[in-house]
């Protein structure tokens, strides 16, 4: 069973579409019992980091979440899913993040023509050997919508990195904690592939 987490962040319904969509077994929760029990855990995610921590501690999630991180379960975090496992967000000054890895969010610099937030399709460069895009193309094209950005600070956990305005840590893998600054679920035939990855890992 894959427990997607219920925080009342948005995006939940597309993971879960996608998931079925390649023959897995999803439940959308907010229980910590359910999610501990869990195969694998996904923590999606639209909005804004400080009012995504504010919910996760109002609905008793943040200690479960750490908690899961640390017993080997596999991990996927998504879009505001990866910032929140960092300890900080220059979007939130002063709200501490789940700090299960190591790093910080910045703002995407301001440049002429680039648009912020950055919405759409870009092309990621994948570390060699990185599980999440096993089977994959080296450059594949994903979808991304977000304004700030993972500066992690150990380049051993960067599974892909892409270009806009700045070098932005596209994917992290450490252990057993995947996660994707863009939207595997609105990612196409690539998305698709990169979750069946996470499931079959």
């Amino acid at each position: 069973m894959i427990a997607i987490v219920d925080y009342d962040a948005g995006n939940l319904k597309s993971v879960e579409k996608a998931l079925l969509y390649i023959g897995a077994q999803p439940v959308i929760t907010q229980e910590p019992a359910v999610i501990r029990r869990a195969d694998k855990v996904i923590l999606p995610g639209v909005g804004a980091f400080g009012d995504a921590m504010d919910k996760l501690k109002k609905f008793d999630l943040a200690n479960t979440l750490k908690e899961v991180a640390g017993s080997g379960t596999p991990f996927l975090g998504i879009c505001l899913g990866l910032q929140l496992l960092f300890p900080f967000s220059k979007e939130a000054e002063g709200v501490k993040g789940l700090s299960i890895l190591e790093g910080g969010i910045y703002r995407i610099p301001e440049r002429e023509g680039l648009k912020i937030p950055h919405m759409g399709w870009n092309s990621i460069k994948v570390t060699p050997g990185a599980r999440l895009f096993k089977g994959m193309e080296e450059e594949p094209y994903v979808y991304f919508v977000h304004s700030y950005y993972l500066k992690a600070k150990n380049m051993e956990d960067v599974a892909a990195t892409t270009e806009y305005g700045v070098t932005i840590h596209a994917s992290i893998e450490k252990g057993n904690l995947f996660a994707c600054q863009f939207h595997p679920e609105k990612s196409g035939e690539a998305g698709l592939k990169i979750l069946d990855n996470f499931v079959h890992l």
